[in-house]
Order: C-alpha cells, then sequence, then structure tokens
C-alpha cells in the first residue's frame, strides 16, 4: 500500500472513532518547542504599517532568542469558513528591502514568497528551535467560525482549507507549496464560542461542544499531514477571561485532550468603556474594586484549573500595551474614578504601547499595589494601566511559581528597542 493511500485509510479509521475515546496520547503530541517554560509572542501582521515594526526587529531587540513559540495574526475565515488572507499584501506579497530583511539581503521580483511569511522562514532559519503558528479568528476575524465548525461537514471543510493554505503552502496566485514549512501549528483565536464579542459574530449555543468537535476534526487531519512530511504539529487555542465565557463557551476538560497547550487573556480585564479607571491586568482582584464580576489573573486561572485544566498547559498572557482613561479626577490616585472618556493614544484611543508610553514617564508617578499585582500611572487628570519590568517579573515568576506552562505576549511590537519586557519575563521565569 502507497503512502497516500495508507494516509486515506487510516484517515477514514479516525474519523470513525468517536470523540469521546479518541486517545489524548493520539491527539495531543508532546511540546517539543518547550524548554524549560513557553514564552509566546504574537507577531501581527498590520505592525509593519503604523507602528513600523518588522520581523528583523525580533532580533534586533533581542526578543527572538527569549521566544518559544511565535504566532502571526491573524487568518480570517471567509463566509464559507474557509482560511483566508486579510491581507496578502502583508503575508507573502510585499518586498522588504536589505534594512529590513532578516537574513540582510533583499527580497528580488519574481520570487516564490515574499511579505511577512518569507521573513518568518527567514527568523526560522536563524532560530530553528522557534515554533511558529498560524493565527486564526482575533476579535475582527471570528464571524464565521461557529458556521465553520456547525456540522461535521463544515468543520472537514474548514480545517482541510486551513491546512492547504497554511501549512501546506498553497497561496493564492503564488506556487504550489510556496510558503510550506513556515508554520509549525495552527493557533485557533476564536472570540469566543457561544458568547458575543465583535458585534455581527454568529454564535449559537451548540458553539460549546462544536469547537471541542472542531479541534477533534484538526487534530485527525494534522496526524495525516504528519504522516506524509514526518513532522508534528502543534494546536492551540486562546481562551478568555471571563469565567462566564469559559463556561458557556469550552468543555475545558475536553478540549485539553487535543490542545498542545492553551493560552490564557490576562489583559483586558478593564478598559476605556467602563465608566471608571480600573486595572486591567492585576494578578489578583485589588481592594476596594467596586466592580461586579471581579476579574483577575487569579479568577481566570482557577476558573480554568477547577474545570481540569492541566496547569502545565496553560500559559499565561501578559499585554505590552497600556489602556487608560482621562478626565479622571485625583482622588485615590485616580484609581478607580469616574473618567470622561479614553486617554489619547499614539495610534488608538484608549490603547498605548509600552514604547510609546515609557518616553513620558516623567509626566506621571507611578502607583504600584503589590498585594493584587499591578501598577498604573496618573498625572492629575489621565490614568495608564502599566504593566513595566517590575509588573512582568512579577507576573513571570506569578507563573512559574504556581506551575503555569509559561507567559503569552500581546504582542511582540509594543515592547521597547532594547526588549525591556520580555527580558524581564525571561529573568522572572529562569531565575530562581
Amino acid at each position: 500500500m502507497s503512502k497516500r493511500s495508507w494516509g486515506a485509510a487510516a484517515l477514514a479509521v479516525l474519523l470513525s472513532i468517536p470523540l469521546a475515546v479518541l486517545p489524548a496520547a493520539q491527539a495531543a503530541p508532546a511540546d517539543h518547542g518547550r524548554r524549560d517554560a513557553r514564552t509566546v509572542g504574537y507577531y501581527t501582521q498590520w505592525s509593519i504599517y503604523g507602528r513600523n515594526f518588522v520581523v528583523r526587529d525580533l532580533i534586533s531587540n533581542g526578543s527572538a532568542p527569549k521566544l518559544t513559540h511565535l504566532n502571526y495574526a491573524f487568518g480570517f475565515l471567509d463566509e464559507q469558513g474557509s482560511c483566508v488572507s486579510a491581507d496578502p499584501w502583508a503575508d507573502w506579497q510585499r518586498p522588504f528591502g536589505a534594512e529590513q530583511s532578516v537574513n540582510g539581503r533583499a527580497d528580488e521580483p519574481g520570487q516564490a514568497l515574499a511579505g511577512n511569511l518569507n521573513q518568518l522562514r527567514q527568523l526560522k532559519a536563524r532560530f530553528p528551535r522557534l515554533r511558529i503558528a498560524i493565527s486564526l479568528g482575533g476579535w475582527t476575524g471570528s464571524r464565521h467560525f461557529s458556521d465553520a465548525a456547525l456540522t461535521p461537514a463544515s468543520r472537514a471543510a474548514h480545517v482541510r482549507s486551513c491546512i492547504d493554505m497554511w501549512l501546506r503552502g498553497n497561496l493564492p496566485g503564488t506556487a504550489p507549496g510556496a510558503a510550506a514549512g513556515v508554520f509549525d501549528g495552527i493557533d485557533l483565536d476564536w472570540e469566543w464560542p457561544a458568547s458575543e464579542a465583535n458585534p455581527g459574530n454568529v454564535i449559537r449555543p451548540e458553539d460549546r461542544q462544536n469547537f471541542t468537535a472542531l479541534l477533534r476534526e484538526y487534530r485527525i487531519q494534522l496526524a495525516a499531514l504528519s504522516r506524509t512530511t514526518h513532522r508534528q504539529y502543534d494546536l492551540t487555542a486562546f481562551l478568555p477571561a471571563d469565567p462566564a465565557k469559559i463556561e458557556r463557551g469550552f468543555e475545558v476538560r475536553k478540549i485539553f485532550r487535543y490542545l498542545t497547550f492553551a493560552t490564557t487573556q490576562g489583559y483586558d480585564y478593564h478598559g476605556a468603556w467602563d465608566p471608571i479607571t480600573n486595572q486591567q491586568s492585576a494578578l489578583r482582584t485589588p481592594a476596594g474594586d467596586p466592580t461586579e464580576p471581579k476579574f483577575s489573573t487569579q479568577v481566570v486561572i482557577d476558573a480554568l484549573v477547577t474545570r481540569d485544566a492541566p496547569r502545565d498547559r496553560l500559559v499565561l498572557g501578559v499585554p505590552f500595551f497600556s489602556r487608560g482613561w482621562t478626565g479622571v479626577p485625583e482622588a485615590n490616585d485616580g484609581m478607580f474614578q469616574p473618567a470622561t472618556g479614553p486617554a489619547p493614544g499614539s495610534l488608538e484611543a484608549g490603547v498605548e504601547d509600552y514604547r510609546f508610553l515609557k518616553p513620558r514617564l516623567a509626566e506621571f508617578t507611578v502607583h504600584r499595589d503589590n498585594r493584587a499585582g499591578h501598577a498604573w500611572l496618573f498625572d492629575g487628570t489621565t490614568l495608564w494601566t502599566w504593566d513595566d519590568p517590575v509588573e512582568m517579573t512579577r507576573k513571570a515568576r506569578y507563573a512559574r511559581d504556581r506551575g503555569l506552562g509559561g507567559v503569552m505576549i500581546w504582542s511582540l511590537d509594543g515592547d521597547t528597542a532594547s526588549g525591556e519586557l520580555i527580558s524581564a519575563l525571561h529573568r522572572g521565569l529562569t531565575r530562581r
């Protein structure tokens, strides 16, 4: 029997296996990218534009050797549930000059692959232990996940499309397999199964069970791909901070049969959508927080662990950005106070990257809540949440001391030119 026909026969057998009895060991192979702890960073497709942050900058600021995994965000789904590019120019068409290229050579006209994907391929050549995944969905790209996951046929078609495009590397308008080998896995950032998120997203109560079934379909087709490529592939997912969304959308015990690991939303607990100032990434609920329900890292980790998530496969998300308010009175150093609106940001109101906010530090006073584990800046009218190297070290030690599987960064373009934040994470994860 040929390898091709053996793979088809094996796939047919796997498809006939009920979800409840598919072996966990077969479903979730070892995480070969892991060393002592995972450091997972999101590199955003659009960072090459206003943020002027290219893949080569991951080397310049020292991030690349500290990463175990890189998630490239985002691939989208069309109305049929098939994988598509949100920006082909950024993904595989844009030529990079020598000064921006990882290998120091300019892209040539007509080469098989250009854009960010070619730069990621060069990054892997320089750091062969780095595992890179394509992240699907995100806040604006999750509209059609529910449709894709709805039936066995739609799940199979969706997974087949995404594997063909991103893992086999068959990109529209390029030579067959032009991007093969760039990605080592798929990260699902469905925001959120069975819960509202970005307006217009399709949601259904059965999303909870269908998410598990979608992971199973991914594992079946990834196993078949592995038999042809002789490589193992990661399958990861991003999980929400809200325990209610976890309960509605995820069969936590079951999904870890299939996931290599999962990242948690360790930020966006509060933001300018709230009428009063608050923390966005505290480890524990601060005293005096007047809001309900309470959000903190401890809340989300407890919500997952009590639902049987394995600690060593939970990767704690940390923000390389701040959230802010303005029109804030001076009481209580600005915390838990009414605001008139979002603080002005360089690229978006109410949001500021650490690298843009740090040069303005002299304008503000730094306040820390060492018990709750968070910090903020306040100048008498504007308040910014503040995850600096002190707080990154604190978060890394929290992850290490509680036996979590590492840390995840949203997003790598928020760090300084010297990589202050990722260096603090690295120290906190590795030093006793």
